[in-house]
Formats: C-alpha cells, structure tokens, sequence
C-alpha cells in the first residue's frame, strides 16, 4: 500500500544532481502511477513538473530520469471513474498520445490536476478542489511559467535548457520569506473535542487557538496564520510579517 502522506521531495544532493540534466523550473513532485500508450499496466514513478514537462524516475533519489513527457500540446485532461478506494485516474490527452496517470490519493490527485492545468493552459483552474493555500501555489507557478515563456522567446533556442535556474521548492500557516512569504500546508484533523496536528509525531491540542500557539512557539514565530482574501489580493492579518 502506498504512503498517503505529502510525498518529501528529492534529497538536495540528488536535486543538484539533476540540475545537470536540465534547468526547468522545478514546480511540482510527487509518486505517480502511469500508464502510457504503448504500455499494458501502469508504472510508478517519482514524478516531476518542470516547465511544461514530467520527467518520471524510478523512485525518489534516481539523479536521472527514465522517461518523460511534454504536455505543453495538451489538448485537454479527462477524469476517469475509479473503483479503487481513495485514488484518483485522469487521461491526458496529448495530440499524438493519450497517457493514463493515478495518484495515491485524491487530493494529491487534486493538486496535480491544477498544476498540469495551469501551466499548460497559462491559468489556475477553478474547477479543482484545493485549499487556499495551495491555489496560492498555483497563483505563483503560474507567474513563473509566463516569466519563463517570455524569457525563452527571448534566447536562442539552444540556450532555453539554462534559462532559469530552479528552486527546491515542496511546498500550505505562513513562512515570511526575504521577498515574499512562502505558503506551507499542515493537516489539522478534528478528533472528538480536540484537534490533532499531523505531524512525525502528532500533536493533540484541546483547541484552534491552542494550534496557533503551537505553531508560533514551536517555530518562534516564523509560521504565522493567514487570511486569505476574496477580492482578489493576499493579505496576512493579525500578526506582523
């Protein structure tokens, strides 16, 4: 049975590693199931999302892939129904190909439904469920991926593979960074009266307020908790970034 925990990404050795291969901008990771065109049953993958490109290896700490796959001509992305409990199957169809994925979950189903669809349609969909934080994400991906694009029309083509160096980035409380605040996602389970932090080791705390203050004592106030706004700009309140 697979682990239904966020996935951690590659260790920084074998990011560096495949900083050699290319200089994509890392935007998403995680295990895949996929079933390609020419293949009977499904493969598993530790899968990346660079640019507009999943590069799949053969687990975690592979410095090189054995596969991958350009979706930038996704022609569009179809949901199947599953009979297996808790996982999701979607088909991306491709203009020469159509590729089966599965995910161990449906929220990591969920997650990378909206970063395939934002960087191959240039807009965060709003037809996935996610929580704020993670639209948050995909708002930044998004940016990114048309800052890339306008860089690349820019070079010569056989400069486009070192464009952009890209960040190590897994990551939905409130990491304020140098720059601009990063967005890390913590699970917060309600068990009876109490509530429970999914962490290593879990930590059960009588109420909201008592997770807050966890959070802030634990990190001394480098995780904040944000409100997200409706009318279309981000804004923390209730504590000094």
């Amino acid at each position: 049975m697979m682990d239904k925990k966020p996935p951690k990404p590659a260790p920084r050795r074998i990011f560096q590693e495949r900083l050699k291969i290319t200089a994509l901008p890392l935007y998403f990771e995680g295990f895949l199931l996929v079933k390609r065109s020419e293949c009977q049953e499904y493969k598993h993958y530790w899968t990346e999302l660079r640019g507009t490109t999943l590069f799949f290896y053969s687990d975690k700490k592979s410095p090189t892939y054995v596969d991958k796959l350009d979706i930038i001509d996704l022609t569009c992305l179809t949901d199947q129904n599953s009979t297996e409990k808790n996982c999701a199957k979607f088909t991306l169809v491709l203009p020469k190909e159509e590729v089966q994925l599965k995910t161990e979950n449906a929220e990591s189903g969920e997650e990378w439904r909206g970063f395939i669809l934002t960087v191959t349609e240039l807009s965060v969909p709003l037809h996935v469920s996610l929580l704020p934080g993670q639209v948050i994400r995909l708002q930044e991906v998004l940016e990114r991926e048309k800052r890339r694009r306008i860089e690349t029309e820019r070079i010569p083509s056989s400069a486009i593979e070192k464009e952009q160096e890209p960040t190590e980035d897994y990551v939905d409380v409130l990491n304020p960074m140098p720059v601009m605040p990063r967005i890390k996602h913590y699970k917060v389970m309600s068990v009876g009266k109490n509530y429970t932090i999914e962490l290593e080791k879990p930590v059960t705390l009588p109420n909201l307020f008592s997770v807050i203050d966890y959070f802030m004592k634990e990190t001394r106030g480098n995780l904040r908790p944000f409100i997200y706004s409706t009318d279309e700009r981000l804004e923390t309140k209730g504590f000094p970034v």
